[in-house]
């Protein structure tokens, strides 16, 4: 994808930006994007690791607009050094810890603190902790086969090729249970499901985002028949049964 075809609003969401940013802040944001989507990492994946590149660049352009950061100095044409201070410690969460909120530990300056997350934060959120002028940055790392690029979820489901062939309804196990979907015949690998507003959940001004489901052909998967059994014993337990 060329950086062309990205609005400025969706290079910024891709990169979990709330608007400008200066050089620095932006290559921080890429970074952290960047590493979230790494195609040789677990959940990482290919076009979503092209698609930060491309925003990357289109918002760099934006950057060089503008204007210099003013530089203190001790007298007139003199520049002050200054000592670079090392950076915050990352707040590091699952996709799940993003969706639903919850309690994280962080080690930071020498102390183990709890911080309380919302949610519905995204990857280069900052998070202000009470007492402390730093703003520790969110990371959102894949785990349990999800991965999050900006507000959106991603993950695999495995079909079997004849569905990919015939086309039919499938049901997709989500975070928000399951899910049904119906296919096309002769679908066209790689094929990309859009469930939406499946992703992070909205906050403040920012909506909420879908999730994508690769669908990912396997010979492993049980025969048509095999899966109308399998529905009908977890449907008919002997619990229910006997009630």
């Amino acid at each position: 994808m060329r950086a062309d075809s990205l609005s400025f609003m969706d290079a910024r969401r891709l990169l979990g930006l709330n608007g400008p940013a200066g050089p620095q802040a932006l290559a921080a944001a890429f970074r952290i994007a960047i590493k979230a989507s790494r195609p040789d990492q677990p959940g990482g994946d290919a076009e979503r690791f092209r698609r930060v590149i491309a925003a990357y660049r289109l918002l760099q352009t934006e950057t060089r607009a503008l204007p210099a950061p003013r530089r203190d100095s001790g007298a007139p044409g003199v520049q002050t050094a200054r000592t670079a201070s090392p950076p915050p410690p990352l707040i590091v969460l699952t996709p799940m810890q993003a969706l639903t909120g919850g309690s994280v530990i962080v080690n930071a300056w020498g102390r183990s603190l709890l911080i309380h997350i919302p949610p519905g934060v995204r990857t280069a959120d900052r998070i202000r902790l009470k007492g402390r002028p730093a703003l520790l940055r969110v990371l959102i790392r894949p785990a349990d086969g999800l991965s999050v690029l900006g507000a959106d979820l991603f993950m695999d489901w495995p079909i079997a090729p004849r569905l990919m062939r015939d086309g039919g309804r499938i049901e997709i196990d989500t975070h928000a249970g399951p899910q049904a979907a119906w296919l096309v015949p002769d679908m066209v690998e790689p094929v990309r499901l859009r469930l939406p507003g499946l992703g992070l959940p909205a906050r403040g001004k920012r909506v909420a985002g879908d999730l994508f489901v690769k669908l990912v052909p396997s010979d492993d998967l049980p025969s048509a028949a095999e899966d109308m059994l399998l529905r009908f014993t977890r449907v008919w337990t002997p619990e229910r049964m006997a009630a």
